[in-house]
């Protein structure tokens, strides 16, 4: 087992490696200090990359909710946009009915006003001619009361 671990290089600068020179054990630590430094840029790197990656997928599942979140807004201004056509349609409908129901009923009141002047109409003109006869008929009475008084003076 010791020949494995012979075989492998220092990771330690305190335990020299068996059949070798001191000056060798000096480049090996200056190599394992460059892995050493090597691997600890490496995990940053990592680590940086990581958190880069972190960063991409928060900044892509935030521009996916703000999409959604657009979305769901262009399709309530869609919906309110359709409502208030839909509601404009038919409340200029139900103008229109009224507008032709109170034209309807403008037309039966003035058919019924029409008819009820031209029956005042009728009444009228016959009160004019009744109050002609009667003013004849009071002429006549009055020119009978008249000849009646003269025979009454004439005959003692």
């Amino acid at each position: 087992m010791d020949f494995f671990f012979d075989d492998l290089p220092s990771t330690s600068m305190s335990t020299p490696k068996k059949g070798k020179k001191d000056s060798l054990t000096l480049d090996d630590a200056a190599c394992d200090l460059s892995r050493n430094t090597s691997s600890s840029v490496s995990l940053t790197e990592i680590e940086r990359q990581h958190s880069s990656s972190c960063i991409d997928d928060i900044s892509k599942k935030a521009q996916e909710m703000v999409e959604k979140i657009n979305h769901g807004r262009t399709r309530d201004q869609e919906m309110m946009d359709s409502f208030q056509e839909k509601l404009t349609e038919k409340v200029t409908e139900m103008c229109q009915l009224m507008k032709e129901h109170m034209y309807i009923i403008y037309e039966k009141n003035s058919n019924e006003i029409q008819v009820k002047l031209q029956e005042l109409s009728e009444v009228l003109e016959n009160c004019s001619k009744l109050n002609h006869e009667l003013l004849e008929a009071s002429q006549a009475l009055a020119c009978l009361r008249d000849g009646v008084d003269i025979n009454q003076r004439s005959e003692p």
